[in-house]
């Protein structure tokens, strides 16, 4: 193996930074997942049953209706009429702590363990922060689908709960995962955002 990865040094680096982030990614999705089991019950008792999401466009799909959008998510009843905890701007809030914590853990294991940059940091944090937003954006247009679909399809509010946050949180994590990636080996390359001697 050693031969090989010195026949090959960047082959082998594109596998040791590959499988790292692969590893810390998949860390960073757990503690996710386990997140947005509980977390927005917290919220939902802090804010309440408010929907908040734009631009909110009324669709339907395989018969279940819901609301477009890029931002927020739509309140979703259940079958008693009683809103769902895991929709609103509870379940927003929630997606956003959910991401904000887990990019705190992401961003220095990437920075220092994956691809060792030495660069800029503040650049850094600003194109991760940026690349961070646009996975939330197509992960809030997911879950604006989803979240309805599964309140069509299971009943039970417990098990629903769980199925969404898992689900919720592979599919982020699969986008993350090749954004982030494409990102993170730009901004860690070594010489990025230094200024080039004259």
């Amino acid at each position: 193996m050693k031969e090989w990865m010195e026949k090959h040094p960047k082959a082998a680096k594109w596998i040791r930074e590959g499988g790292l982030f692969i590893i810390f990614s998949y860390v960073v999705t757990a503690i996710k997942a386990l997140i947005l089991i509980f977390l927005p019950t917290l919220y939902h008792n802090l804010v309440g049953d408010v929907e908040w999401l734009w631009p909110g466009i009324p669709v339907t799909l395989f018969g279940v209706d819901f609301k477009l959008s890029i931002l927020g998510n739509a309140l979703e009843t259940a079958a008693d009429g009683s809103f769902l905890v895991n929709s609103g701007l509870a379940f927003t809030l929630a997606n956003l702590t959910a991401i904000f914590f887990g990019e705190c853990i992401n961003f220095p294991l990437q920075r220092n363990v994956t691809f060792k940059s030495k660069g800029p940091v503040v650049p850094q944090i600003i194109c991760h922060f940026l690349a961070t937003v646009v996975v939330f954006l197509v992960m809030n247009l997911f879950t604006c689908v989803w979240n309805p679909v599964t309140v069509a399809l299971i009943h039970n509010e417990a098990l629903r709960n769980t199925i969404s946050a898992i689900v919720t949180t592979v599919v982020t994590g699969g986008v993350s995962m090749v954004i982030i990636f494409i990102v993170d080996k730009t901004i860690f390359a070594p010489g990025w955002g230094q200024k080039k001697a004259d």
